[in-house]
């Protein structure tokens, strides 16, 4: 199966990044590893979650309309988005944290990239590689479900302990 020979690649690739980054406190949230001007990391690397329901497609936000959710600052193309995620930021934030969907469900915390991404049942997932995106495709509520179980076990670990 070409996706675990994909996914063996990517935990061989993580581990030796991983090995050379400072210990960090769980990891709950993909975000940058600096601040954002808004005085926290900078969420979905900058993109507008909003956008995707809205526009269907991934927009960059602006400093301008910056929004700090538990501890991370989103960006937003409008003030009208930044006024909808704050209403029910459940509904817009990338599920998983933004972390990548299909690497939750086999347990791992990998990037979720702003260009890779899939709504499902009016909920926003974002994936590491457009390999992963093929894999992640295969079985959209199967991986979901899948990830959903995982994420409770690892929501909460730093991605150097997975």
């Amino acid at each position: 199966m070409r996706h675990h020979n994909i996914i063996a690649s990517i935990l061989l690739g993580a581990a030796a990044v991983g090995a050379s980054l400072p210990a960090m406190a769980a990891d709950e949230l993909n975000v940058s590893l600096g601040y954002s001007a808004a005085g926290a990391p900078l969420a979905v690397h900058g993109y507008d979650p909003v956008a995707y329901f809205t526009e269907g497609k991934p927009v960059r936000g602006s400093d301008e309309y910056t929004l700090v959710h538990e501890g991370a600052a989103y960006r937003f193309a409008s003030a009208e988005h930044r006024d909808r995620f704050k209403a029910d930021p459940a509904r817009y934030a990338p599920q998983f944290g933004g972390f990548c969907a299909y690497g939750v469900a086999v347990g791992k915390k990998f990037d979720g990239d702003p260009q890779l991404w899939t709504i499902q049942n009016d909920r926003l997932y974002l994936n590491l590689n457009p390999e992963i995106v093929a894999a992640f495709n295969k079985d959209v509520p199967g991986n979901i479900r899948k990830a959903e179980g995982k994420w409770k076990r690892i929501e909460h670990k730093a991605v150097k302990d997975l």
